[in-house]
């Protein structure tokens, strides 16, 4: 199968890992030849409830009996949908109350970044250099990296940049600014958090100039950080907010909140402003809601930042200079890029399952599933110091 995946499938590396999936459960991945190997990953922080969690079985399987695609979105009404969209109005602050439904988290930045220029008629659009929203063109034009960006050129224009954390560049946000999009934690350039009070001000600026802002939750969302969603934790409510990948237990999802006026300005003039025809599919709504209600209706979101101090008193070792990040979105900052590949190579040959980060090379990603327990964060983390202690340099 390896020779076929190769040749049929297209790649986005010259060297996949390439491990075959046999099945998932839980807080592990088994292979074909029979080993289970602990996931620390989570699909790149999209698992939050493990792999195949029975509740979010249940629900799909329940749903699939029902019905599946009838329609492009927003012309049906359907059940899953709608109670998802219901029960998540319901947790967010005012004026987060409308949302829109899409297929993954890059689209969602698209329809975000849409909505921004349609709602203020500006088109200027500011994000943070080293961010990373997508890879689709809109998403792809915030990226400040021209390197990873300068090969698909023409993109979007009228993009400019401020430095993350940096006050004295909020004086680029102005009367011209249809909107600023920042990730709530910087995600590629090294899981960065917001210094104390810095959304805040930019918040601030942006109601000064009549700006809107967008915050980025697609990897720290549905309670990775112990709220949640990460803004909870800045003293900043956005204008319009993006989520994915944590929402529906690794089903392609993606999703953008504003208020129910701005979200409607996307109804006419021109109408369809955003069409997906998968958008708001019933048997993935149905796993989002039971994904939102299982986070919501337990501890998972306290318990992960009691797990985020359990890992930070397991991993100290000479080569681990930073832990960066919170809750469950964490990443080891190693002395090296060298000892990081090293460190994760070698964990895939002892069945532990890590991964990089995309622009940040020294950084070696930690990001299980929210129900992992404290047995396998043990487990995992011996590993990884013991991969430590074996490297010569």
């Amino acid at each position: 199968m390896k020779k076929d995946f190769l040749k049929f499938q297209a790649q986005t590396s010259p060297h996949p890992l390439a491990m075959e999936v046999s099945h998932a459960k839980g807080s592990y991945i088994h292979d074909s030849e029979g080993n289970a190997h602990l996931d620390f990953v989570a699909g790149v922080s999209a698992c939050s409830l493990g792999h195949c969690h029975p509740k979010v079985i249940k629900a799909i399987k329940d749903q699939v009996d029902k019905y599946m695609h009838v329609m492009v979105y927003g012309e049906y009404i359907q059940e899953p949908a709608v109670a998802y969209t219901k029960l998540l109005a319901s947790l967010l602050p005012p004026p987060l109350e409308t949302t829109y439904l899409v297929n993954s988290g890059t689209e969602a930045i698209e329809g975000a970044l849409k909505l921004a220029r349609r709602f203020t008629g500006r088109s200027q659009i500011i994000a943070g250099k080293k961010a990373y929203h997508g890879n689709t063109m809109g998403s792809l034009s915030l990226m400040g990296l021209e390197e990873r960006k300068g090969a698909f050129r023409p993109l979007i224009p009228d993009i400019s940049y401020i430095e993350f954390n940096e006050p004295s560049d909020l004086g680029k946000i102005t009367q011209k600014t249809a909107a600023v999009i920042l990730e709530t934690i910087q995600g590629g350039a090294g899981f960065i958090e917001p210094n104390k009070g810095y959304l805040a001000s930019v918040r601030k600026r942006c109601t000064e100039v009549g700006a809107l802002l967008i915050l980025d939750e697609i990897q720290p969302g549905f309670g990775r950080t112990g709220k949640l969603f990460a803004f909870e934790n800045y003293d900043c409510i956005p204008d319009i907010l993006v989520m994915g990948k944590g929402m529906a237990s690794g089903l392609p999802v993606g999703a953008f909140t504003a208020s129910h006026e701005m979200m409607s300005t996307l109804q006419d003039n021109p109408k369809m402003g955003h069409i997906t025809t998968f958008g708001g599919n019933p048997v993935i709504a149905s796993a989002a809601l039971a994904t939102l209600k299982c986070i919501v209706e337990s501890t998972l979101m306290a318990d992960t930042l009691a797990k985020e101090k359990y890992v930070r008193s397991l991993l100290k070792h000479q080569f681990i200079k930073e832990i960066r990040g919170k809750g469950l979105m964490l990443a080891l900052i190693m002395e090296s890029a060298e000892i990081a590949d090293y460190l994760i190579l070698t964990a895939a040959k002892r069945h532990l399952i890590l991964f990089w980060l995309l622009f940040e090379k020294k950084a070696v990603r930690i990001t299980p599933p929210l129900t992992v327990s404290l047995e396998e964060l043990k487990e995992g983390c011996d590993t990884i110091l013991e991969i430590l202690n074996d490297y010569r340099q």
